[in-house]
């Protein structure tokens, strides 16, 4: 009970509030309503939280490691950096077609080229393609470029990024999701995606190298591979289906097909793979 001197509306509802024991439940609402979504549902205000903690702390992460934090242009004469179809848009004062950029790639490796040996760049995509929740046309990513460091200098950084962001995040190394422990402490398993297919996948690495035994393993299987597919993509293909579900714990995998890996460095030994890695 509250004995009130005085009370003052500072802003009225129309409508109420949904009946708080349930909250929302109804996906398609909470997703266009996200202020509705925010004010019923705790968990939901957590995830923002979280993500503003996750950026802020990249942004230290990398200016701890003389990582010079940079913006480059949103509207490009051609896309470029990643395969996705673009926005187009017009720009009147120049009289000429722009694109959203699909990827900051290009323009960052341009800083590299004049001098800025360590670049990151917070940014935001335009890809014009399909909506879901786990598929957004306009999002956030981290890109960061490196002059003099190989690949494995940068799977060592990447370890140590998410190592940090967890440690912040939780006060230790280790999440729960979906019923699974993980676990981000630097050590990740690292693998190709060779062998991957077959001590992952399952599949004998005797027909490996072979294509017309893949393609019959991938119509055994129900794996939708066309003739048409080089060796590389079939490969690729395959790790999307036999390996990929599989992998539950922070895991690099190396050694992609030239096929899939435009702007990558061919690997020396063996030039039809390159040093690359997800």
């Amino acid at each position: 009970t509250l004995l009130a001197e005085s009370i003052r509306l500072i802003s009225k509802a129309l409508r109420p509030l949904p009946e708080k024991f349930h909250g929302i439940k109804d996906p398609e609402k909470r997703y266009r309503k996200r202020y509705l979504d925010l004010v019923m549902n705790e968990k939901t205000r957590q995830v923002f939280i979280n993500r503003s903690k996750i950026i802020s702390g990249m942004r230290r992460f990398f200016e701890t490691h003389d990582f010079m934090e940079v913006e480059t242009p949103m509207m490009q004469p051609l896309p470029g950096g990643a395969e996705a179809t673009p926005f187009k848009t017009w720009h009147n004062a120049l009289g000429m077609e722009l694109f959203l950029r699909i990827a900051p790639e290009l323009y960052l490796k341009r800083l590299v080229v004049g001098g800025f040996e360590k670049v990151f760049e917070i940014n935001r995509n335009f890809r014009n393609e399909g909506v879901s929740t786990k598929h957004n046309p306009e999002f956030t990513m981290v890109e960061f470029y490196q002059a003099y460091a190989d690949y494995h200098m940068l799977m060592d950084l990447t370890e140590e990024l998410f190592e940090s962001l967890v440690i912040d995040l939780t006060g230790n190394t280790q999440i729960e999701y979906q019923g699974e422990t993980i676990e981000f402490k630097k050590g990740w398993k690292r693998i190709s995606m060779i062998e991957s297919l077959s001590v992952i996948g399952g599949i004998d690495e005797k027909i490996i190298h072979d294509t017309p035994a893949l393609l019959e393993y991938a119509q055994t299987h129900n794996i939708q591979i066309t003739k048409k597919d080089r060796h590389g993509k079939i490969l690729t293909k395959l790790f999307d289906a036999c390996v990929e579900p599989k992998l539950i714990q922070p895991t690099f995998i190396t050694g992609y097909p030239v096929e899939v890996s435009p702007l990558s460095r061919k690997n020396d030994q063996t030039p039809e793979l390159t040093d690359r890695f997800e």
